[in-house]
C-alpha cells in the first residue's frame, strides 16, 4: 500500500502545523514532500465495506490514511493518521503528540486495515487466486511436452488443493475469516471485486511496481531488495529457456497452444479487462519472458513474502487485529487503555486467528524450495544447464541475505530462496 507522496490528498487535510512537532526544527511538510521524504499508505479500498457480526457483536472496519516520514536517520515513522476517508470534525487527524492512547488506537486501526488488505488482497487474491488461474489455463492448453509447461508446472504444485482448503476452511461461509474478521463472508467478495478493478499488470511485475510506487530508494525495504534479486535471477533463467526453444519472435507468435493459454488467462482470469494491461497474446519473446517471470515470481517469491511472516507480525494481536468491536473515535482525548481493550477482538477470535497464522507460517512437510526441480521435466542437457545456473544464482542470493541479516536486530528472511516454496502450496 505504501507509495511516495508528493501532494497531500484533498481528503486528508494535513498541514504543517499538525506535523511540525514530528518533523522537528528547521523542517516543513512542504519541503519534505518536495524532497521525496513523505510516503502515504491509503486504505481507501476498504471504505464502506459490509461488516461482520462476531459473537453476536457488530464489528467495524475503517479505511485509514497514514502519512509516513523518512527521518534523517532513514527510519520510516507515521506522523499523521486519519481513520476514515471522509474528512470532518468527527474524523480527526491523529498525530504522535496527541494523548498516548489516542495515538496508539489510531495506529491499531491502521494495522487492522493492513491485516485485512494483506490477507484478502495481497495474499489470497494476488497469489493464491492468480496462481489458480495460471494453473487451470496450463492444464487446459499446454501439453506436458510443451517447454512452457515444463518451465512453470513445478510452480503450480498443490495450488488447487490448498485453494480448495482455503475456500472451505478460511474464507468461505463459516470459515475462520467469516467468524473472526471485521469483514466476514459478506464483505470478502466486495473487497476482491474492488481489488480487481484497481489491478494493473505493472503491479504484478516487481520492477514496474517498485517504480510506480516511487519506493526505489525507501530505506531498509528488504522486500524490494531481495525481491529484485530474485526477479532478475528468474528473468535470466526464463530468458535462457525461451530463447532456446523459440529462436525468433515468429515462433512465439505462431505457437497456438501458448497463445490459447495466455488468451484464456486474460479472458477468464482477468475478465477481458484491457485497462489492467495484462497481455491477451504474445508477439515477441521479450513479452513472453516478462510474463513468465511474473507467473513464476507470483507463485513462489510473492507468495512467500505475503505468507511466511504472518505469525511473526500477527501473533501479537494488537499489532494486527483481525476485527474491531467498537467504532473509531470521533474526537481526541476520549481513548483510554480500557476502551482499547474493549475495541480489540475477543479472546476466542484472537486465539483462532493466532492459531491460523501459526499454521500458515509453518514449513510444509513436503517442501520444495525455489529452483529445486526433482521431477526433471526438462530432459535436454542445455536446459538442465540453465537450471543449474539458476540454482547457483539463488544460492548466491541466499548467502547475501544471510550475511545482511547477521547485522540486523530485526531480520528479514522471508525472501531467502532457501525459505521460498516453489509454489503456492500452503
Amino acid at each position: 500500500m505504501i507509495h511516495k507522496c508528493f501532494q497531500i490528498p484533498d481528503n486528508f487535510p494535513v498541514d504543517n502545523d499538525l506535523v511540525a512537532a514530528s518533523l522537528g526544527t528547521g523542517k516543513s511538510l512542504h519541503e519534505e514532500l518536495k524532497n521525496g521524504n513523505i510516503y502515504l499508505a491509503d486504505y481507501s479500498i476498504l471504505h464502506g465495506l459490509p461488516t461482520n457480526v462476531v459473537n453476536g457483536e457488530k464489528q467495524y472496519i475503517s479505511a485509514p490514511l497514514c502519512l509516513l516520514w523518512k527521518t534523517p536517520q532513514d527510519n520510516i515513522v507515521p506522523i499523521a493518521i486519519q481513520i476514515n476517508q471522509i474528512p470532518g470534525e468527527e474524523n480527526p487527524i491523529f498525530v504522535p503528540n496527541d494523548p498516548e492512547w489516542d495515538w496508539t488506537l489510531a495506529k491499531i486501526w491502521v494495522r487492522n486495515a493492513e491485516f485485512n488488505v494483506l490477507e484478502l488482497v495481497t495474499h489470497l487474491l494476488h497469489t493464491h487466486l492468480f496462481a489458480e488461474v495460471f494453473n487451470i489455463a496450463t492444464s487446459r492448453h499446454l501439453p506436458m511436452g510443451h517447454p512452457i509447461y515444463k518451465l512453470i508446472v513445478p510452480h503450480l504444485r498443490y495450488t488447487l488443493e490448498i485453494n480448495i482448503l482455503a475456500r472451505t476452511q478460511l474464507v468461505g461461509p463459516g470459515g475462520n475469516f467469516d467468524q473472526n474478521s471485521s469483514i466476514g463472508n459478506g464483505g470478502i467478495p466486495v473487497l476482491l471485486a474492488r481489488a480487481m478493478e484497481r489491478m494493473t499488470y505493472s503491479s504484478m511485475c516487481l520492477p514496474d511496481d517498485i517504480q510506480a510506487r516511487g519506493v526505489e530508494s525507501l530505506p531498509n525495504y528488504f522486500y524490494r531488495d531481495d525481491g529484485m534479486k530474485i526477479w532478475k535471477a528468474m528473468e535470466s533463467y526464463v530468458s535462457e529457456i525461451v530463447h532456446y526453444y523459440y529462436t525468433s519472435d515468429e515462433f512465439v507468435f505462431k505457437d497456438p497452444e501458448l497463445q490459447a493459454w495466455v488468451a484464456e488467462i486474460f479472458k477468464e482470469g482477468f475478465q477481458s479487462n484491457k485497462s489492467i494491461g495484462i497481455p491477451s497474446s504474445f508477439a515477441t519473446r521479450v513479452e513472453l519472458i516478462k510474463y513468465l517471470t511474473m507467473v513464476i515470481f507470483t507463485c513462489s517469491a510473492e507468495h512467500a513474502a505475503a505468507n511466511s511472516g504472518q505469525f511473526d507480525f500477527f501473533s501479537w494481536m494488537p499489532n494486527a487485529p483481525g476485527s474491531m468491536r467498537q467504532p473509531p473515535p470521533t474526537s481526541k482525548g476520549t481513548t483510554t487503555y480500557q476502551s482499547i481493550l474493549d475495541t480489540l477482538p475477543a479472546v476466542n477470535g484472537t486465539a483462532a486467528v493466532v492459531a491460523t497464522v501459526s499454521l500458515l507460517s509453518a514449513e510444509p512437510l513436503d517442501r520444495r524450495p525455489l529452483g529445486y526441480y526433482p521431477n526433471e521435466y526438462f530432459t535436454e542437457d542445455i536446459p538442465k544447464k540453465f537450471i543449474t545456473e539458476f540454482q547457483g544464482r539463488l544460492k548466491d542470493i541466499s548467502r547475501s541475505i544471510k550475511e545482511r541479516n547477521r547485522t540486523k536486530n530485526l531480520t528479514y528472511h522471508y525472501l531467502d530462496p532457501e525459505m521460498i516454496e516453489n509454489s503456492v502450496s500452503i
